[in-house]
Order: C-alpha cells, then structure tokens, then sequence
C-alpha cells in the first residue's frame, strides 16, 4: 500500500510494479489519477503549458498497479489499515502488509493576521488555474479602469518568498502581465508591478550564491522589484502591510514561503521531527518496520551530514522512492535492502523565454545555454507527456500567448488553509483536518484578488446528505435549524418557477446563481396530495414523487380574468 502519488510515491509504484513483474498486489491510495510535475506548475499558471501537460495518468503509466481514489485520512498501524475518503464522500479502509507514505507536503502558515484570508498558495493545479484566472481578470479590469488609484492596486502582484517556487512565479508572471499591456495599454500610462517579498538576504537562499546573483539579476532587469529582509505584517481586503510600514494597495497576495508536512503523519503516534515522520536510513519507521516513509514527511537522515535531515526537495523526494521500492522488496526477501545516500547532481531555475539559472553537476549557467540545459532536464525528468510539453512550448515560441479567463476554478476554492492543495473545494466535500493551528474547512473571507467567497453554511454537509436520502424515500427532508431561523426571519414568499424540477437550474446548483444565503438553495416546501381525478401524468408515484404542475402567481391562469 503506497500512500500518495508525489514525486516519492510514484517512483515507488513505478519501481515495485518494474521488480515485482505481477507477483505482489500494489495499491496506490491518491486523491487524483494523475502525478503532477510540479517544477512546471509556474508555466501553467502563464498559460504557457496546458494544465494536462503537466498531469501525468497514473493508470497509464503504472502498469500492474491498482488505483484507489481517495483521501487518507487516518492509520491503525496495529490493525495495519489505511481509512480514507472517496471523491463522492464514502468512507472506505484498505489493509496492508507494507506500507509507504508518501503523502508530501502542503502550504507553510505563518500566524500573520489576513494572510490566511486573503492570500492563495501555489501547491497544486486548482491554485495554477485560479492564479491564470485572477492575473487575467486584473488586468483586463485594470485596462477598462477610470480611476488611477484602482488601476494601480489592481495591476500591482505581490509574491511572498523568494525560493524556487515564488522566483518563478515572480519571473513569469512578469512576462505575462507585460504581454497583456503591449496588447492593450493600460488608460493610465501604468506598467503592472511585481514584487518579491522574503525575510531572506538574497534571492534562493538554499541555493549557490552564483544562482542566486543570476536569478537576482535577470528579475531586476525585468522589472521585477525584489525586497530582501521584507515581508508581510499584516494582509487586507485592500492591500498588504509590509514589514517595514508601508502599505502597498494590491488585489493580489501569492504565498509561497514554504512547505510544511502533511498533516496526516501526525495520526501515526511516532516521533516526529518538525511535522516529518521520523525514519531511519533505510526508509523505516523505528518499531515498525512494515512501515516505510519517504518524500516530504518523512525526517530522512543524511549520512553525509550526520545529525541532519535531508531538505524538502523534488530531487530527495523522487530518489528516495526508489530506495523505499527496494527496501520493501528487501523485506520481502526479493533482494538486499539499501540505505539512502545522495548526491546533488545540481539545480536549475526557469525565469521565463530563454532566461534560466542552472549548475549542473557543479558547473554555474546562466542566459540562453541555462535556458536549454533547465528545458531538457524537465523534459527528461517527466515520466511522460513529453512531446506534449516540447510541442507547448514551440507554439508559445512562434504563437502570441492566449489571455482568456476560464472561470473554473474560483477563490474560496483554493483556500491556503488546505491539507488537500491538490483538489479544489466543492460544496458538501468535507476538508480533511489541517492540523494544530490549521483551520478545517476555512475558506471565508475576501479572496486577494478582490472576489468574495460565496457564503459556506455550517452545515451544508448536513443538508446535502439529508436531501439526497429524502429524495431516494420519496420526502422532503426536516429543514437544517438554521435553515428554520432563516426561514423565520422573512414573509413567506411564492416559490419560482426556477426552483421547480424540468425549469432552469435552482439558485447555487450546477449551472445557476447561489441562492441567498442558503449554501444548498431553499428546500422546496412540501406540495398537497394530488386531489382524485387527477390527470395520470401528474399523479406522484408512491415512493418516488414526480414534479407538479407550477403555478405562477405572476400569470393569470387560463380563464382567469
């Protein structure tokens, strides 16, 4: 049972499926059927690669591996099983023999007043899609903007760390804001603005200065304003309270200080350093020794450094699902088990068109020759759909980039507050635990970017299920207690003819508008038993009632007068 499909958990599924040629049962718990290739994820969010470019199937390329869909979300490591949630709410536990976790890392929260409230992470596809989205509609609202004021916090984008992910953010989301207003200039004669905010004194601070002063310097030359030893005091509706008291007007607050375990291993009872489940060398939980873990939430000690753990990285994550393969076939007596030991082969940084920092193998590159080192490493580390990402990026070369909104993915959707990145929030999914501090299910608030969450009842949970089982015995279900209040609060009124079944979509279902604070639409309130001599058609059936006639208020009836 491997947990996760991470950068640790799929090399684990891929190497055990490749040793085990169809003699073990490897099951692969993951909310999504598909491996994100995350160092990517900034090219999505500028629309440079389409978002299945970088979502890579898991049935189609672990052969001999049985997905389950679902969210983990609790271990009995003495029954050996694994609780989860499937994607439509039902609850299931799966057994193992050997297990590894993988489940990797989620937003880093640090307690900032607003920020939780008012900024978004960049952890997954839904958060790509949404920062596309809102970058967008910020700059075409900024482009048909009288007042000066407005124009400029709209088009002004704040990224808040400066390591790997917010550097790429930064860089790419600058060429992408300076396309829009070659194409449409701004009323105002106003340029976007990006800064890059860290606590830190440069620029990847967890990298070689000689990339550091190159990323540093080719965000400079692109307008990109990096503040060093800033960062966020307070985060409004309105803008953001930087550390040294200025107060910058903005729409838009990217968060990207960091990772933190997944919560999830804190439910496991073992010792835990800094959130990451404790192993030893070889991947195993000390005392439990079915127990394997790897990737981001595991505290890996590194042998070349004793006393230390191995860092939060892609490169660590991918290696160390090897290693975890091949000591669970070792347990098995398939082979000798191996302790894991790295070497840096180095890193590479893309900061848009054909500017990167690059050392591989120790030897510092920068300008065009980094740019095309940094393209084929991607293209080589991929485990698939690379024709489709080499034939991305030559369009984008020859084509101007589309700038279009698709609406899909909206802001109280990805809340930064989320032990599940991954998956974008839906009406009635319940949001597994964050964790101590963490909030679960939040979500409330006014998005960055200006938008305000629909309103989220408490209880809609409730009131989904209870309107699902009544629908299946034939009844309306009791209304929700503060379905009641509200109820209580306003003049009975005549149902629409919207809320019917067959007439178009209620209030805040598939297809229509939310409906007034009510996060499921008003239950309809029960119709009189149909008077005998009824025509057929519309007599209600016993057990499953069908839709009545509507009768408008508004309209006379036939033969009224």
């Amino acid at each position: 049972m491997i947990v996760g499909a991470g950068f640790a958990g799929y090399r684990t599924a891929r190497t055990l499926a490749r040793m085990s040629r169809n003699k073990a049962d490897i099951t692969l718990l993951n909310p999504t059927d598909y491996f994100l290739y995350l160092p990517l994820l900034p090219q999505v969010a500028v629309g440079i690669l389409e978002p299945r470019r970088v979502a890579v199937s898991l049935t189609g390329t672990l052969p001999g591996v049985r997905l389950v869909l679902g969210e983990a979300h609790g271990l009995d490591t003495d029954a050996r099983c694994v609780r989860y949630t499937d994607p439509e709410g039902g609850e299931g536990t799966l057994a193992y023999d050997r297990l590894v976790l993988a489940v990797g890392s989620v937003n880093k929260l640090l307690p900032i007043p607003g920020v939780a409230e008012h900024a978004h992470g960049f952890r997954g596809l839904p958060e790509a899609l949404y920062l596309r989205d809102h970058v967008t509609r910020q700059m075409e609202l900024a482009a048909a903007e009288d007042d000066r004021d407005r124009c400029a916090a709209r088009c002004t984008f704040v990224v808040v760390g400066a390591g790997y992910t917010g550097t790429e953010v930064a860089a790419h989301g600058k060429m992408y804001t300076d396309a829009q207003v070659r194409s449409r200039p701004l009323r105002q004669g106003l340029r976007p603005r990006w800064l890059l905010l860290d606590i830190a004194s440069r620029v990847l601070p967890e990298m070689d200065e000689r990339l550091s002063r190159t990323a540093d310097r080719v965000l400079r030359q692109r307008g990109v304003e990096v503040r060093m030893g800033t960062s966020v005091k307070e985060a409004t509706h309105d803008g953001v309270l930087l550390t040294d008291g200025e107060f910058l007007p903005t729409r838009t607050l990217v968060w990207c200080v960091g990772v933190r375990p997944d919560p999830l291993v804190e439910s496991t009872g073992q010792p835990l350093e800094r959130g990451r489940l404790v192993v030893d060398p070889y991947l195993q939980v000390p005392g439990r020794p079915e127990v394997f873990a790897c990737g981001d939430a595991a505290a890996v000690p590194d042998l070349d450094r004793p006393g230390q753990y191995t860092p939060m990285t892609a490169q660590h994550a991918w290696r160390q699902g090897r290693i975890a393969a091949v000591n669970v076939a070792a347990s098995l007596g398939v082979c000798a088990r191996r302790p894991y030991r790295h070497r840096d082969l180095g890193f590479v940084v893309d900061l848009g068109g054909a500017r990167a920092a690059a050392d591989p193998f120790g030897v510092p590159l920068s300008g065009p020759v980094a740019g095309a080192v940094t393209r084929g490493y991607h293209l080589a580390a991929m485990p698939g759909n690379r024709v489709r990402v080499a034939a991305d990026w030559l369009l984008n070369a020859v084509l101007p980039r589309q700038a279009v909104q698709l609406g899909l993915v909206r802001s109280w959707s990805v809340p930064l507050d989320t032990a599940s990145p991954e998956l974008a929030r839906t009406p009635g999914r319940p949001e597994r635990g964050t964790g101590a501090g963490g909030r679960s299910g939040g979500g409330g608030g006014a998005g960055a970017g200006g938008e305000r969450s629909e309103p989220v009842h408490e209880g809609i949970t409730e009131i989904i299920d209870n309107t699902e089982k009544a629908q299946l015995a034939g009844a309306e279900p009791p209304p929700h207690p503060a379905d009641r209040e509200l109820a209580d609060s306003r003049p009975p009124e005549p149902e629409p003819a919207t809320s019917r079944p067959g007439g178009e979509p209620a209030r805040n279902q598939p297809g229509g508008e939310p409906a007034r604070n009510q996060p499921g639409g008003e239950p309809a309130p029960e119709r009189p038993a149909q008077p005998p001599g009824t025509e057929p058609g519309r007599v209600p059936h016993e057990h499953h009632p069908a839709p009545g006639p509507v009768r408008r208020e508004d309209i006379p009836a036939e033969g009224d007068t």
